[in-house]
């Protein structure tokens, strides 16, 4: 495709896809854009689902991404409750489920992921709104629930139902939960948060299937639970795609620009894109990329041909604890600890990745207390300069203001 395009295409009506018709609006598209949906809701909120919603804390209303008004003010050709089945990359058509087509000479791709599931007995998941409050409506004092993986998914819905009373049983086939992703001893003091409030964490524990009444381990034991929730990961939505001609690998598979063939780029859950700034590919399931992958993808159908090299960026809240993390946890070499202790519940843990620091992870600290990580993160600073030069800062400001409790020596941790 040369030029910019006339009639533009979103397939997916959530954050990824809400950004990416915004910031064509925002950059001069005047033609149509088509906004399609596989739910009947306009774009809402995902990350309070396992939260608030879930709790109780907030109303479905509170989700909305937009009000009606901004959303009429984009004016979007909305087809929701309808899913792409088809995309005719030559014809530049998108079937849809109703039977009806959408033609494009511009197409963002932003069908997120969906839910695993396991064999046997349904189970509940968590994707959607209507899947949040059908689980809700199982929690509560005296209830049982069992929860297949202790990712943050797994990990959120347990927390938040210890905390309405349910009884819970978490079962993990790791040794140490999320220690793929944030390393041996953070995935530790992240399990003990679960014993503490009280969650049954069984560790090493292989569900084989669901059955009546609770689940099948892989050995033959049966864990009873009245209520299932499988939280095991997601698959990419791209199935729709299949004989369109895109390369499909875990995702559709983008280059630098987030563009998988002329006129065509991913963004969100659903994306594998090359990543220039840690050199390698990745698919990233959070929030903040969704949003903004949605926005550069947006840029760079107009023409602006310009790397989308984010910092990623994820949070997570478990038993009061506010988790954040900056950068490319997966994969490192080495993690440490910056500041604060496992014993304090608040600490900053720092990732290397070959010579780099990659990664930033934080516990309840002060948001202001990473900045200095993620900049030198994307800065790409050597693993050596970074915790000497950033602790060095740190220390200068703890100085400052007082405070003694900052570590005096980066302590080692084995990954």
């Amino acid at each position: 495709m040369t030029g910019r395009p006339s009639r533009a295409v979103i397939v997916g009506a959530s954050a990824a896809g809400l950004a990416a018709a915004e910031t064509l609006r925002r950059s001069g598209h005047t033609g149509t854009i088509t906004l399609v949906g596989g739910e009947s809701a306009a774009p809402y909120d995902r990350p309070p689902l396992s939260k608030e919603i879930l709790s109780g804390a907030w109303t479905p209303a509170r989700l909305a991404l937009r009000t009606p008004a901004d959303l009429d003010a984009l004016g979007l050709d909305t087809r929701y409750g309808h899913e792409a089945i088809h995309l005719d990359l030559a014809a530049r058509i998108v079937s849809l489920s109703d039977g009806s087509e959408v033609a494009f000479d511009g197409l963002i791709v932003a069908t997120g992921a969906r839910p695993r599931r396991l064999p046997g007995t349904p189970a509940h998941v968590l994707r959607t709104l209507d899947d949040a409050l059908a689980l809700k409506e199982r929690l509560g004092p005296g209830r049982t629930l069992a929860v297949v993986g202790a990712g943050f998914l797994g990990s959120e819905v347990a927390a938040v139902a210890a905390g309405l009373g349910t009884h819970v049983t978490l079962l993990e086939p790791a040794p140490v939960p999320l220690a793929h992703a944030v390393g041996q001893d953070v995935g530790r003091f992240l399990a003990q948060a679960h014993l503490d409030h009280g969650v049954d964490l069984r560790t090493g524990a292989a569900v084989a299937e669901v059955v009546p009444g609770g689940v099948r381990l892989s050995e033959g034991e049966v864990v009873k639970a009245e209520t299932v929730l499988v939280a095991i990961g997601s698959q990419p939505s791209t199935e729709w795609l299949a004989g369109s001609g895109l390369v499909v690998e875990d995702g559709l598979v983008c280059n630098e620009f987030s563009a998988a063939a002329p006129g065509v780029f991913g963004a969100g859950d659903v994306a594998r894109w090359h990543n220039p700034l840690f050199g390698t590919s990745m698919r990233v399931e959070h929030r903040t990329n969704a949003a903004e992958q949605g926005m550069a993808a947006a840029r760079n159908l107009l023409g602006a041909e310009r790397p989308y090299a984010p910092v990623p960026y994820f949070w997570s809240d478990q038993y009061g604890m506010k988790i954040r993390a900056y950068g490319y946890l997966r994969g490192h070499d080495e993690v440490r600890i910056a500041e604060g202790s496992f014993a304090d519940r608040k600490f900053t843990a720092v990732y290397r990745t070959g010579g780099h620091l990659t990664g930033v992870l934080a516990v309840s600290m002060p948001p202001k207390s990473m900045l200095a990580w993620r900049q030198a993160i994307a800065a790409r600073v050597s693993w050596h300069d970074a915790v000497t030069d950033v602790l060095l800062g740190l220390r200068a400001r703890a100085a400052a203001e007082g405070r003694d409790r900052l570590a005096d020596s980066v302590v080692s941790m084995p990954a």
